[in-house]
């Protein structure tokens, strides 16, 4: 199903990723590349050809995993990292949440299923390929941005901490 494969994902790029993040002591990069690469492998591998080419085959199933990881992690290091800015690393992750959520809608409002991977699949489970896909973007689109949501009021409370100085 392909909502269950943005379950998968969603849990990639918005839990696995930033607790990985949060592992390393590694200098952080200014946000801006890695919020390129992550937003950039995030939706090519959404493009239909990009996507059913990755769960035909193994070897670029596992490239889609790889990259979705790799880019969603050093994004989420350039912005957790203690050194940051607060307020560079707020904006960076409201622009991660903002284009989580407009990939999400476009494949809820999408007027027709996109990938043909799962045109059969869904209907085993009493889905058709459209249904799932609208499950799957409304995943995308409002419970993924919950892990997004958590990071930003703790990024906002040390912004706000920041600006109040030393006490």
């Amino acid at each position: 199903l392909f909502s269950a494969r943005v379950v998968h994902h969603v849990l990639l790029v918005a839990v696995a990723a930033p607790l990985l993040a949060c592992g390393g002591a590694r200098p952080p990069w200014p946000p801006a590349l890695p919020f390129t690469l992550a937003t950039a492998a995030l939706w090519l591998w959404h493009l239909p050809p990009a996507y059913d080419l990755a769960l035909g085959n193994t070897a670029v199933y596992w490239l889609m995993q790889a990259t979705l990881l790799a880019t969603a992690t050093a994004f989420w290091a350039s912005v957790l990292h203690p050194s940051q800015r607060a307020g560079v690393a707020l904006l960076a992750t409201l622009g991660a949440l903002v284009q989580m959520a407009l990939l999400g809608a476009l494949l809820t409002f999408a007027p027709q299923g996109l990938y043909a991977i799962h045109a059969t699949a869904p209907l085993a489970f009493g889905l058709t390929p459209l249904a799932d896909q609208q499950l799957g973007g409304l995943i995308m689109w409002i419970p993924a941005g919950i892990p997004y949501l958590v990071l930003i009021g703790l990024l906002g409370r040390r912004h706000w901490r920041g600006l109040a100085g030393p006490a």
